[in-house]
């Protein structure tokens, strides 16, 4: 079909790297003392800038330096494959990785752990096996970076070496303590198999890149003792500091079928005490892993240092679900006097509860970004193929996009949304206004590299007056998704895109919005948004489920924006401006490279309006 009101060009970018020195002189006093230091920035052009700029790439230095969802389980043992090391000289298979995701070389990934920003510098450190795409020999992977898109890797910053960590370093956080002093815990499988919660400092604090760290003999500092679950013992979260001077962090566990965060406090960062009661509880919730406690601006976008409490905050707890294998989070008040977290009764708290995101994603970790004042959410997008193709392909495991977090006005959910730095990868955009769509149309949307690209668009109707009565018994959005689909045909909607299809449409990932009617009146609404792979891959032995959300939205506009990353075999949407998020792993074998396509398309029988669409070809990130 032959579309007229598409609109194409391409965007040229140059930018400068900036190199920062630092020049420092720290205490020898790790704990307690700051210091005087000195900065200065310079702008240069270097080789290879100017190499980028000659073949037509816009490179972005990041470095200071002389220069119920299914996952894979997370600690499942495959003796018989740690053997088939995918050493240097293995053929790493290119199909379906990631151009502008994070993601090694090679091998196995799995959470971020204790991301921080440090004198200039964002640090990611992830669950990573150096020696092949399964899980095991789990060490803590080190990556730099000036903006979050861009990385070079280090070498481990922690390795199994002592008798508290001699069976694993398992994930955990970082907090930079007054005077530019970070501090990493994180979780130790000792010599007797038991969970025990270590700190790691860094060698040498004249070194901006935290190169080296050294893990004191002084560990373990939180032993279980007799009173915790040894084997439910995991993942300290970044420590805040209270009122009376003192630090708090939690750590997750569990209690027979009881999650719960235990909270424990400490004079000096070094001796640590188990507060009487959790921080929170919630029966039936199984194994609480990764907990992540911070608050958020009840006023605008702008995130806040995870030690701020006052009235002018709530507090988000977030926590995974070793059972589900997803996350969910509450918002509510957090009383420091008492060490007690209360959720606001907004939201379920337990399994139904809100997520993050509804699909790929899971052992989540935030930041405090102090330079640019934002809090930005780190997450694990697990491979949804067997392990035998991790093991053919030689890796597996991305992190999703990281993602900027802040309170939605109404004061019930948090909104997400990619860091703004990704749109420096943006390079040849197409544009798309008033296309109207009746039931049954889809429109190729030409002109850009549809396997690697950046979507948004905002869809519009004219009446909903055709919206089909929402069942209240759809408790369930993933059900419902999965039970009506994109070729079902409905009253408004399903509308949305066709992501990675071939040509034929034998294989595509549509992501779309359904409407309902509400229980309660004409005007009350019910948005459901899904992200489908069961027609993603013409390839068996996958998994390909449909992911689904409701979307909390104001209608009365008459418009739903959504955007989406493109990435290969990853697709993270965004629906109503970052209410409901979901990410998609999918595997095709025709919608590749430049046999990928994207579609717009309506199955609906009101007619809809492509009120706006940008949609950009993307550059892949710089990782080395």
């Amino acid at each position: 079909m032959q579309v007229n009101n598409i609109i194409s060009f391409t965007v040229i970018e140059v930018e400068l790297v900036e190199l920062s020195y630092y020049n420092r002189r720290l205490s020898n006093s790790y704990f307690f003392f700051t210091s005087n230091s000195t900065n200065k920035a310079n702008f240069t052009m270097n080789f290879f800038t100017l190499l980028a700029i000659l073949l037509g790439f816009s490179f972005y230095s990041l470095f200071v330096d002389n220069g119920p969802v299914v996952v894979q389980a997370l600690h499942k043992l495959y003796p018989k494959l740690q053997s088939l090391k995918n050493g240097n000289n293995t053929e790493i298979k290119q199909l379906h990785r990631t151009g502008f995701h994070f993601q090694p070389h090679r091998h196995w990934m799995n959470d971020p752990n204790g991301p921080m920003y440090f004198k200039g510098i964002y640090h990611l450190f992830y669950q990573y096996n150096p020696e092949g795409a399964v899980w095991g020999n789990i060490v803590w992977a080190h990556s730099i970076s000036r903006d979050l898109i861009n990385w070079k890797s280090l070498k481990p910053a922690l390795s199994p070496s002592k008798p508290f960590d001699i069976n694993g370093c398992w994930s955990g956080s970082a907090t930079v303590l007054p005077g530019f002093k970070p501090v990493i815990l994180y979780t130790g499988i000792d010599s007797q198999n038991r969970q025990v919660q270590n700190y790691a400092i860094p060698a040498n604090l004249f070194d901006p890149h935290l190169t080296e760290w050294v893990k004191p003999d002084n560990n373990p500092i939180v032993d279980p003792g007799t009173e915790v679950n040894s084997s439910a013992f995991r993942d300290p979260s970044t420590a805040w500091l209270s009122f009376n001077g003192h630090w708090n962090t939690i750590i997750g566990s569990r209690s027979e079928q009881t999650g719960m965060a235990y909270l424990y406090t400490s004079k000096d960062f070094l001796n640590w005490t188990k507060v009487e009661q959790p921080l929170h509880s919630v029966p039936n919730t199984g194994m609480w892993e990764c907990p992540d406690f911070y608050p958020v601006s009840h006023f605008g976008r702008f995130g806040v240092d995870t030690s701020v409490t006052g009235n002018w905050v709530k507090h988000v707890l977030k926590v995974s679900l070793e059972m589900t294998r997803y996350e969910y989070y509450t918002v509510g008040k957090y009383y420091p006097m008492t060490d007690k977290y209360v959720p606001d009764n907004t939201s379920a708290d337990g399994w139904s509860g809100l997520r993050y995101d509804y699909g790929n994603f899971y052992a989540s970790k935030s930041f405090y970004d102090p330079m640019k004042k934002r809090r930005v959410l780190w997450g694990w997008a697990n491979e949804s193929d067997s392990v035998q193709d991790d093991v053919s392909k030689g890796w597996a495991g991305i992190q999703a996009i990281p993602r900027t977090v802040w309170l939605d006005p109404n004061g019930k959910q948090l909104l997400q949304w990619p860091v703004m730095e990704l749109n420096r990868l943006r390079r040849k955009r197409v544009m798309m206004i008033h296309q109207k769509l009746v039931k049954g149309q889809n429109v190729e949307i030409k002109g850009i590299t549809a396997a690697q690209a950046d979507v948004e668009v905002i869809f519009s109707f004219s009446s909903l007056d055709k919206a089909e009565a929402f069942d209240p018994s759809w408790v369930d959005a993933q059900a419902v998704c999965s039970q009506l689909g994109s070729r079902a045909q409905g009253g408004v909607g399903p509308f949305g895109l066709l992501t990675l299809a071939s040509e034929n449409l034998e294989e595509f990932t549509p992501v779309f919005f359904r409407i309902f009617k509400g229980e309660t009146n004409e005007t009350n609404h019910v948005v459901l948004m899904c992200s489908d792979a069961r027609s993603s891959s013409l390839k068996d032995g996958l998994y390909k489920p449909t992911f689904a959300g409701f979307v909390d939205i104001d209608l009365s506009s008459k418009k739903l924006p959504l955007r989406s990353l493109i990435d290969h075999s990853v697709i993270e949407s965004f629906g109503g401006g970052g209410k409901t998020c979901i990410t998609s792993r999918v595997y095709p074998t025709k919608a590749v490279f430049e046999d990928a396509h994207l579609h717009v398309f309506n199955n609906g029988t009101e007619s809809i309006t492509v009120e706006y669409l940008n949609a950009w070809s993307m550059r892949s990130a710089w990782v080395t």
